[in-house]
This record gives C-alpha cells, structure tokens and sequence, in this order.
C-alpha cells in the first residue's frame, strides 16, 4: 500500500510539474495566445529547469523591456564560438514581428519546451536560436480587432511597434531600437538557416501553410541553386509526408490566384531580404489567415521541426555552399543590385482553391466577390519565380564617406563594417555621384519619404577629405550589403531611404542684381560656356527670353557654383 501511495504521489508531481510548462496556447485548445507577461516567465523557467535551454538578453527596444533570446542546445554549450568550431547549423527563429500574428510564438514555447523534455529529437550538429516575440511594444498593445479577417486567437498584438513602425520594412534603415539589437545579434550568430514567422493575408484557398523562400535568383550562387534544387523540394515533400500540402506565398492581390502568381521579391528593408545578403537561406511561413488558431500553430511547429530536420541532414551541403558564396563574392567584379521577375518563364504548381462567385452584398445591394467553401477544386497553376537583373554595378575598391554622416555610419558600425578613419586631411581622385533625377512618395513611409527611380551620372574628380573621414573596403564578407546600401540607385539603398537629403536642397544662391557683374565676367572669361550659353538659347526659345534662367544657368556652370548641392557624398574609389 506504502509503494501505491509514493507511486501516486510522484505521478502526481510529475504532472504539476509537466502542468507548469503547459502554455496558453495549450490549455486554451488552441483558442488563445500568450501574453507578453506570461511569456518571459516561461522561457525563465525552462532556462531554470533545462540546462539545454538558456535566455540571455540581447539589447534594448522602443519598447521599455529588453530584446530575449533563447538557445537550445543539446551538449549544454552556449560558447557561440565553440558552435563555429564544431560545423554545428545555427537556426535564427524569429516570432512577432508582428504580433497580430502570433502563430510562431505560441509555436516556438511548445518547440523549445518539447525539445528540453526530450519529447522531440533535436539533432546533435543544430543549434536553436529563438527570438521570443520581437516586437515587444506591438505585443503589448493588445486587442481583438486589428486583424479583422483573421479566425483567432482571442487576443492579439499589434503590427506596429512602440514607435508604430512596421519592423518588417526596418532592417536596412535601422529606425527601431530592436532592430538594431537583433542586427549585432545576427552578424554575432551568423545563422545558417533564418525563419520568420508570419500569418498571411489575401484570398481564400484550402492550403493551411504557405512559404516565401527568399526568391533563388536574388539570393543567387551556389546557395541559390542549393535551394531551388535540394533544400526547398525535400520541405516540400516532408511536409506532404505529414499532410500538409505546402503552397508558396500566395502573392496575388486579385481574387482569383488561379490565374497563378509571380514570387515575391523581398528586398533587403524585410528581415529575411536582409539575411539572404549574407548567404543564408531564409524564410517566411506564412499560415492562412482564415484558418482556426489551432491549425495555424500547429501547422508552424510541424514547419519549424522539419526545418530542422532537412537543416541537419542537409548540414553539409549548407555549411559548403555558403563558403563558396562567400568565396566568390570576393572574387566578383560586378553585383546585380535590382530585379524585375522574367514573366517569359514559369513552373507549375498545384493550387487547391475554392470557386469565386458573387452574391448580392448586404451592405451595399450590390454584387461583392465570395469563396464558395462548398465548391473546392485542385488546378495546376502558372508561378512566375524567376528573376531577372534589371541593374548591375561594377564593385569599387572602396567608398568613401564623410564623417559628418553619423546616421549612416552608425548603422555601418551595426552592422559589423570594418572602416577605417583618415588620419589626415587630403585629396583622393574618386569617382563622384550626381543626383540628376529622383521620384519620392507622397506621403510617408514607415517614417521616411522613400526615393524612387533614382538616376545618377558619376564625374571623376578631387575631393577634399578631412581627418575622421571613413575608407569602406569592399573586400570583406558584408561586400553585398555595403554595395546595396551605398549605391545610390539601389531600391533600399541609404540614399533611397532619405538618410542623404540634405545634398538635394541647395545652401547657397544669389541676388540676381549683384550676380549680373558676376556673370558677364564670367561669360567674358570663359568661352566655352559662353558658347554653350549661346546654344542653348538658339535650341529653346523659352530659355532665350527668360533672363532669370540664364542667369542661373551661368550660376550652375561657373565657379560660383555649390559643388555640394547633388553631389552624392559617398564616394567610390576605383
């Protein structure tokens, strides 16, 4: 009898102690999402329990708590250092960049916990690096209403942060705290494998998960190949063995993606953009909005555990191909700095959707589009995922930037850039940047008035730089980001995002009734524009008659000239 009772007590703390690890999540059935007040105090006690899992703090956010993240590892080794010498895989877990879709929080607690208790397997050659929720402002600005198409949790965060910015659109401008403090982590950890884990809006379809690999093209090399090829298809298949019919990243803002779709292109400002300029085979899962919360979480975690699975049976061919990556990035001349998807190519996919019909709207009266659940059907559709360069540069040796730029050199140094600083004031023949032409959006976006379709003429010339000015070598491992960033051009460039507008608005001028003396000895001392003057006014008419316009276009063209104004002040160095 003595033996039944210590039999029934120790099950009994066995299941008090397994009922603390339990998560919301859990004991809601699947109805409910953690809060942030609950969440921290988990991963402490798994951290307490464990000695495979540990938290450790990783910078601040605009928020008023810090930035966590959590390791798994299996040996109870938490030495970064100590992974890179054993080959081991480092898989980055990102949760809650928007935090109105928390499928990958709840996911990663139930992940961590089950890999701790040995419920799941972990491989011995994978490291897990998990960031619980990384917009922490957004996840405590809790509500019920701000995703209004998506079928639970009860309660969620919201998609902005505590700046309201979208942290998703951050990672080249860098405007959030926590994107900073998550950017020094990534270049400390250097993952192979990056996840973001997203809840995805748009049509409605039977799939349950959809998935952006980073668009192979763009990512490009032997990475690129190794995924359109190897690591993407063997997802694909696991996740079919476990019955989920995976579907790319239904990018189609119509309402009939049976029409098929292109692959979406995620520049360097999205967080898995931004990682796959360094090689590294990044992810976005994106689970369907219209699914019940419990599918949607469970269908993440299945995601995230064949993640690594093929990771560390794959681990081989994924450590090789991004050293070679690597490699050959030292050895280009030229890098491809934007891309427009080849609409002459495509593959077939199988698409399981639902009939679109109309019905009469009760709100207006009026006809309104409907997925007719009743009528489901499968149909092999046309995905356009190829791209194709639409600009390319030659890499220079170096740029070079003024020191007065602190903004964009703060990020530089965020970013790991190894610069050096002029010990003198001197003259460097450099190629120069000129800003002839630009478009900027109307209204703001995600706190910047973004610059398009940036033209650009460059001029050899001397500038004079002064002692503390930074030298940027391209020779070194964040050779993509430094070209992306510094080109003026490029789409998520430092010049597109706005961080050099000063150089477009001129400082100096002139009173024209003063400058006429200025002018006329100009015109007497220098021919050339005398005569160019003069052909310009014979080819326009308007010019001709316009006293004020030829004044100024003497101004332009002189020495009094502001060498300044549209001059890009980063400069390259051939």
């Amino acid at each position: 009898m003595k033996r039944w009772v210590i039999f029934l007590l120790f099950a009994c703390s066995v299941q008090l102690h397994a009922q603390n690890f339990e998560t919301t999540y859990e004991r809601s059935g699947g109805t409910q999402s953690v809060t942030y007040q609950q969440l921290i105090p988990y991963y402490e006690k798994l951290d307490e329990k464990y000695e495979t899992i540990k938290m450790q703090e990783a910078g601040n956010t605009d928020a008023y708590y810090p930035l966590h993240i959590v390791y798994y590892n299996k040996d109870g080794d938490f030495n970064i250092s100590h992974w890179k010498q054993q080959g081991k895989i480092i898989i980055l877990i990102n949760n809650g960049i928007h935090p109105g879709e928390p499928d990958g929080i709840d996911a990663s607690m139930i992940l961590l916990r089950d890999a701790a208790n040995g419920t799941i397997k972990i491989p011995d050659n994978i490291v897990l690096a998990v960031i619980p929720v990384f917009n922490i402002g957004g996840m405590l600005n809790r509500g019920m209403y701000s995703r209004a198409n998506q079928n639970g949790p009860l309660e969620y965060g919201f998609r902005g942060n505590a700046e309201n910015l979208d942290l998703n659109r951050d990672f080249i401008k860098m405007d959030a705290n926590e994107t900073r403090s998550l950017v020094k982590l990534f270049h400390e950890l250097n993952p192979d494998i990056f996840i973001d884990n997203h809840v995805s809006d748009g049509a409605d379809y039977q799939h349950i998960m959809t998935l952006l690999s980073t668009q192979y093209d763009k990512l490009g090399g032997c990475v690129g190949l190794c995924l359109r090829k190897t690591f993407e298809p063997k997802v694909y298949a696991d996740m079919k063995r476990k019955g989920y019919d995976l579907l790319p990243y239904v990018h189609h803002y119509g309402h009939e993606p049976e029409k098929g779709w292109q692959a979406y292109h995620e520049g360097p400002r999205y967080a898995s953009g931004f990682t796959a300029m360094y090689h590294i085979y990044a992810f976005v899962t994106e689970t369907h909005m219209l699914k019940p919360y419990k599918q949607r979480v469970d269908g993440t975690y299945e995601l995230m555990k064949t993640f690594i699975k093929e990771a560390s049976e794959n681990a081989d061919e994924i450590k090789q191909t991004r050293k070679q990556d690597f490699e050959d990035d030292m050895k280009a001349t030229k890098m491809p700095i934007a891309w427009e998807v080849d609409t002459t190519k495509h593959i077939t996919i199988t698409f399981k959707g639902y009939e679109v019909v109309t019905k009469p709207s009760e709100v207006s009266g009026l006809p309104r589009v409907y997925y007719d659940r009743n009528k489901p059907y499968t149909k092999e559709i046309p995905y356009y995922n190829t791209y194709k360069a639409t600009q390319v540069v030659t890499i220079p040796k170096a740029y070079i930037i003024p020191r007065g730029w602190y903004k964009v050199i703060s990020r530089l140094k965020d970013n790991a850039i190894q610069m050096q600083e002029l010990d003198r004031d001197t003259f460097i023949l450099v190629m120069a940047y000129h800003i002839d032409d630009y478009e900027t959006v109307k209204k703001p976006y995600e706190g910047h008035y973004l610059h398009t379709k940036v033209k650009a003429h460059t001029e050899r010339q001397y500038i004079k730089l002064m002692k503390g000015d930074y030298i940027i070598t391209t020779n070194q491992p964040a050779r993509r980001f430094i070209v992306e960033t510094l080109e003026p051009t490029a789409p998520d460039s430092y010049f597109a995002w706005g961080f050099f507008d000063a150089v477009l608005q001129q400082k100096g001028g002139y009173s024209d009734y003063a400058f006429e003396e200025n002018a006329a000895e100009e015109l007497k001392n220098n021919p050339q524009l005398k005569k160019e003057l003069n052909d310009k006014k014979n080819a326009d008419a308007a010019f001709e008659k316009n006293a004020d316009a030829q004044l100024d276009y003497i101004y332009h063209h002189s020495k009094y000239n502001e060498e300044e104004f549209m001059r890009y002040p980063v400069y390259r160095v051939e």
